[in-house]
């Protein structure tokens, strides 16, 4: 009999449910009555307090298209895994003791940069571990996607067609804030794909006087509205001159005053070239909804892949997608590193040809 564990952890995203039901369906077809799935609520949480449920078929049955995740999530900072809880509990610990007295033969951990750590930890510690990528940043590394990216490119997206036509008609400037700390891929995307004419990332820092430049030709040339994508995590080039803990304190002094660095931008440009400039946040609406068809294919593809490295003991990896083709890679090459968008990347230079400014020139 194989048992197996899963767990969601981390930020949700539209297609946990998929790939859980590709990693099962996979799974059960090889294995039938010989495999059990435990599935652990609320993340690592679960894992560590033994709060979990064993599942049946009938679980994976109709969730292909269902977003959030049935077994629920939690975030678990990597930082403090090896702190003791509350109780003074030793996390790690728990979390092997629960995987060993449960006999599981490899547990599949779906989830984005943090979660990908801790499950490095856990196979660092003895177990047998796969790590599947999830994240709407998509800002994993060593896949070229992550499940769940383009459903959020298609509900941001979505935002940028709607605020369009009231842009257009009342000749204002709009800034959509799109998710996306320290990555701009979301917002990148998102904007090529809902024509925004100005797009902000976090890879390149802005000066706000190319994009009120930027806003001044528009009008020029008679196009009355301009639209903006915004990455959350976006700087300007004079606060990426400073240091960590200068930084800190200047996004600080911002939020007392702005509700995110968006707004300030918006008051910038009001200021410049007194215009009108209204912001719209779609925030976590970009997690929500169902999978779009190709996050389903993805996600798909990811889950029978890691059912395949489990029926071949290929453990201590995390399943990836590369030039098209489903493959993996160890995970401790994929702990603690972060795939932002390359200065040089196709998508970037392309996207000037469009002529998008991205506020640096």
């Amino acid at each position: 009999m194989k048992r197996i564990g899963m767990l969601t952890s981390g930020g949700d995203c539209q297609a946990l449910n998929a790939t859980m039901r590709g990693i099962a369906k996979a799974l059960y077809q090889m294995y039938g009555d010989e495999v059990e799935i435990i599935g652990f609520l609320d993340g690592y949480k679960g894992l560590m307090y033994q709060d979990y449920r064993v599942l049946t078929p009938l679980d994976f049955s109709g969730i292909l298209t269902v977003g959030g995740t049935i077994l629920g999530t939690s975030r678990q900072p990597f930082k403090l895994m090896r702190e003791p809880d509350e109780n003074g509990m030793d996390k790690v610990e728990a979390m092997k003791n629960t995987y060993r007295r449960l006999r599981l033969d490899c547990l599949c951990v779906l989830g984005g940069n943090g979660s990908q750590k801790t499950a490095n930890l856990l196979s660092q510690e003895g177990l047998n571990v796969i790590g599947l990528p999830k994240t709407i940043d998509n800002d994993l590394w060593g896949t070229d996607m992550t499940f769940g990216f383009q459903s959020a490119v298609d509900v941001a997206t979505n935002a940028f067609d709607c605020v369009h036509t009231t842009a257009a008609s009342h000749n204002r400037c709009f800034i959509v804030e799109v998710m996306g700390h320290r990555a701009g891929w979301l917002t990148l995307n998102a904007g090529i794909a809902g024509g925004a004419d100005i797009i902000l990332i976090p890879e390149i820092p802005y000066d706000i006087n190319y994009v009120v430049e930027a806003v001044r030709r528009r009008n020029k040339r008679g196009r009355g509205f301009t639209i903006i994508a915004v990455a959350e995590g976006a700087m300007s080039k004079d606060d990426a001159k400073l240091k960590k803990k200068e930084y800190k304190r200047r996004v600080a002094d911002m939020l007392k005053v702005y509700p995110s660095i968006s707004y300030e931008i918006a008051d910038q440009i009001k200021e410049a070239t007194g215009q009108e400039c209204r912001v719209t946040v779609p925030g976590h609406m970009q997690r929500g909804g169902q999978p779009n068809a190709y996050d389903r294919v993805l996600s798909s593809r990811l889950g029978t892949y890691a059912a395949l490295m489990i029926d071949r003991g290929e453990f201590g990896k995390m399943v990836s997608i590369s030039d098209r083709t489903v493959t993996s890679v160890p995970l401790s090459e994929v702990a603690g590193k972060l795939k932002v968008v390359p200065l040089d990347n196709d998508i970037i230079t392309e996207a000037r040809m469009l002529g998008i400014s991205f506020g640096d020139r």
